[in-house]
């Protein structure tokens, strides 16, 4: 009887253990603990880069510090500091090395309206007068910089070329034709500050020094012209200060 007993209760303990066990394998499986969330990282900001093409547009006075005048009489000369406006745009180029140095090159072409340089020169009885109009500049520079993002600090130098129009004078009041150069060539420095605004649009703010050759202006040997015929007037020394702002548009790297 008692092993009887026994028996029934080891084949009811197996019977639990297999009823347990086809249990466990019906329930779904237990769910897996939350994972924590990534840390956010913003995507690094991109720094400007001033490689690329540019076109744009200036404007800004020029102030001629007055040459020295000399002629072939001798005469005594009287010149004044004169000043302008002046216009025009650029074209250049910039490639940005590794660490911020930018280098490039730059021509503008300014027009100057309406800008007169007198020199008049006297022997102490006769007077005769000279005007010449400055009618264009250009510029012809290499650039050498620093960037720091969309700011740039550069230097320039190279060459400058300037056209003389219309000159004429008087001789004691009457009108004269005189002939001078009507081109001349020379050398430039200045410096400038640049900033990108917006995508590839810039302003900038410049300075530039230029210094021109010299320039020669013959009075006819006319009646008209009096003591002062065949006079040749030479003005040494023609040197401008120039400040201007300017917009430009890069087209992108290459």
């Amino acid at each position: 009887m008692q092993r009887a007993t026994s028996k029934f209760l080891i084949a009811g303990a197996l019977a639990l253990a297999a009823g347990g066990q086809a249990l466990a394998a019906d329930l779904p499986p237990a769910p897996m603990p939350p994972r924590a969330p990534a840390a956010y990282v913003p995507a690094p900001i991109p720094y400007y880069n001033w490689t690329g093409i540019y076109i744009g547009g200036n404007i800004g006075g020029i102030f001629n510090s007055g040459p020295t005048v000399t002629d072939t009489f001798g005469s005594t000369f009287a010149s004044t500091t004169s000043q302008s406006f002046l216009g025009g745009g650029q074209v250049g180029a910039n490639y940005q090395f590794w660490g911020g140095v930018v280098v490039g090159a730059e021509a503008d072409f300014d027009w100057l309206p309406n800008t007169k340089n007198g020199y008049t020169a006297t022997n102490g009885t006769n007077t005769a007068i000279v005007n010449a109009n400055n009618q264009w500049l250009t510029l012809v520079d290499a650039r050498l910089g620093y960037a720091w993002d969309r700011f740039l600090v550069y230097g320039k130098g190279g060459w400058a070329f300037g056209g003389v129009s219309n000159s004429n004078g008087t001789v004691n009041g009457t009108p004269v034709n005189i002939s001078g150069s009507t081109s001349n060539q020379g050398w430039t420095v200045g410096a400038g500050v640049e900033y990108a605004f917006w995508g590839t649009w810039s302003v900038r703010a410049e300075y530039d020094f230029v210094r021109l050759n010299n320039a020669t202006y013959t009075v006819p040997a006319t009646p008209a012209a009096g003591v002062f015929g065949g006079d040749v007037i030479s003005t040494n020394n023609r040197q401008f200060n120039i400040f201007n702002v300017g917009l430009n548009y890069k087209f992108g790297g290459w």
